[in-house]
């Protein structure tokens, strides 16, 4: 299984990496970062397979992914 890591004050909440994602286990937060945009989070309790779509899909680099 994989991990992702999101750096929220990068995200500009696209939702780009959402639709991506296979097991639809990205989401977008009810809460805002610095630069006011709602930002995306990993779902917890949902899987990863590392499949790294998210990653390449994201016009701000704001997601790593690790295996």
């Amino acid at each position: 299984m994989g991990k992702i890591a999101i750096d929220k004050e990068r995200c500009k909440g696209c939702q780009l990496c959402i639709v991506s994602c296979p097991k639809k286990s990205i989401r977008l937060s009810e809460e805002f970062n610095e630069k006011g945009y709602h930002f995306v989070i990993f779902q917890e309790g949902s899987e990863c397979t590392a499949c790294t779509f998210c990653g390449r899909v994201c016009p701000d680099m704001a997601i790593e992914v690790y295996k």
